[in-house]
């Protein structure tokens, strides 16, 4: 089987290994594809794996020979579902590798705000401590987690884990979800879960529905010294009304790992943004999340070749 990573510097830009699929077939790995190149680069491959190339009607169209396309994330809206229906073109995805990575960032988010690490490392660093006439000091009002509320909104396999860890700091947790399950015992609505919650973080898929939903309207909703943390999808968020927000002070802070444009363009209203903190899309990067990202997307093309693929999503 011929087999072409589209976008292999994504996954694995040097610190993997290759080696459980190449046991596979014959492995072409490119670091990067722009649009223009991906039907030729597709060529006559049978299998192709990919992270954010779009897969279009017109690149299924120049490809005849593409059987199988396995996404190597959990979300594969860059590929075009009915045009792989009508190509009888099998595509995969990897779902909740990335749980333990994005519920860890989650809370490297929280922790900075809760205790500013950066900021009172920098001023020792700067000799401000040597010039203490007291043993300790803080440049910032310092918050403690136990008892505060944390808002999930969204309960999947992330959202259920950043929840636990919560409750081991102590904290009291909302949510809502469009799906409920047993052990949240009072779903609340959104209103609610932007009106009590001191730490809100969003975990629910981008749709229609959720686009958007952290907008003018919600933000309103937000105490003053509540704190706001996505690392699910950028257009989940208006991001003109968060710095607005942010400017104005009427929310304490805003967190991020992800944006409305990725990579991040020079126009985007968070640039610069008052208490903003942001990550470029690293939550899933960590080694071991990767090699288990990689693992799986090497499983699911031997299934797949066994005739029994798993993770299909179309």
């Amino acid at each position: 089987m011929r087999i072409t990573v589209l976008d292999g510097n994504a996954l694995n830009p040097g610190d993997l290994s290759w080696a459980p699929l190449e046991k596979l077939g014959q492995l072409t790995v490119f670091p990067r594809t722009e649009a223009q190149d991906t039907a030729e680069r597709i060529g006559s491959s049978e299998a192709v794996l990919l992270n954010k190339v779009n897969i279009t009607e017109a690149v299924l169209e120049k490809c005849p020979s593409l059987a199988y396309i396995g996404v190597q994330a959990t979300g594969y809206n860059v590929i075009d579902i009915e045009a792989c229906r009508h190509h009888n073109v099998t595509v995969t995805n990897v779902p909740q590798y990335s749980t333990a990575g994005v519920a860890q960032l989650v809370f490297a988010f929280i922790s900075e705000f809760a205790c500013h690490t950066k900021l009172h490392s920098d001023s020792v660093m700067a000799g401000e401590w040597t010039q203490s006439p007291d043993f300790c000091y803080w440049k910032a009002p310092l918050i403690e987690l136990e008892g505060k509320t944390l808002g999930i909104f969204g309960y999947g396999s992330i959202g259920s884990r950043v929840a636990q860890i919560a409750q081991a700091y102590g904290m009291n947790v909302i949510v809502c979800t469009r799906t409920p399950k047993p052990e949240i015992r009072s779903p609340v609505d959104i209103s609610t879960l932007f009106n009590e919650s001191d730490f809100i973080s969003l975990h629910a898929p981008l749709t229609e529905k959720t686009r958007n939903v952290v907008n003018r309207t919600t933000l309103s909703l937000m105490k003053k010294t509540a704190f706001l943390i996505n690392t699910a999808r950028g257009p989940l968020v208006n991001e003109s009304d968060v710095r607005e927000f942010l400017d104005a002070g009427r929310i304490a802070g805003y967190a991020a790992d992800v944006v409305s444009e990725e990579p991040m363009k020079k126009d985007n209203p968070l640039l610069g943004a008052r208490n903003c903190l942001i990550t470029p899309h690293i939550a899933w990067a960590a080694t071991e999340t990767r090699q288990r990202l990689l693992d799986t997307v090497a499983d699911n093309l031997r299934c797949f070749l066994q005739g029994k693929p798993k993770n299909v999503v179309s």
